[in-house]
């Protein structure tokens, strides 16, 4: 099946990636995406948007319906190109520079070659992709994909689970059915 279907729409929602150089630039997925016109990267923090939503695996906030309101006002779905090691620092340091507000993806799993299989362990433009179906954009989603030989992968690794998240009518309601697809940590 062929998940992609092309075409850019009109109000397609602000993709901004702040990237610090961190990882390998040969298996950066947001330098490829920005070449492609998918997303704006930042390289001076200073010089990134300043209000919408950071994609921010630390916040325990899930991203969800809840936030559509933030994402039709024109706000930006900003993530943070940054080693996984150096995680924190780069958040805390992010967090000194711009008022966005971190959200948390629901649990999808990799198909990008470095984290296959992973849940959670998503490049860049892997969690953009699940924002936008999140916000049923879901053209925008196959098309910032389409550039990347594991991007049909992604859809259909995830098949079900981003298309029950695009349907939750709350942040609640998604953070409920991602468990109905993945197994819910225990605190142990």
């Amino acid at each position: 099946m062929n998940y992609f279907h092309g075409g850019n729409d009109l109000h397609d929602i602000p993709l901004h990636v702040i990237h610090l150089n961190q990882d390998d630039p040969k298996k950066c997925t947001s330098r490829k995406s920005a070449r492609y016109g998918d997303c704006i990267l930042h390289n001076d923090i200073k010089k990134s948007p300043k209000r919408g939503i950071l994609l921010d695996p630390l916040s325990g906030i899930l991203i969800g319906p809840d936030d559509a309101k933030t994402i039709s006002r024109g706000s930006a779905i900003v993530s943070l190109d940054c080693s996984w090691k150096e995680i924190e620092t780069s958040i805390d340091l992010l967090q000194k520079y711009t008022n966005l507000e971190g959200r948390t993806l629901p649990v999808v799993l990799a198909a990008n070659p470095v984290s296959w299989g992973k849940p959670g362990r998503l490049s860049n433009v892997e969690a953009f992709a699940v924002c936008l179906t999140i916000f049923d954009r879901w053209e925008q989603a196959k098309n910032i994909l389409k550039p990347f030989k594991f991007g049909e992968e992604f859809f259909r690794l995830n098949e079900l689970p981003l298309d029950a998240y695009s349907k939750a009518r709350t942040n609640q309601e998604l953070a409920e059915v991602q468990w109905e697809f993945f197994d819910k940590p225990t605190n142990d």
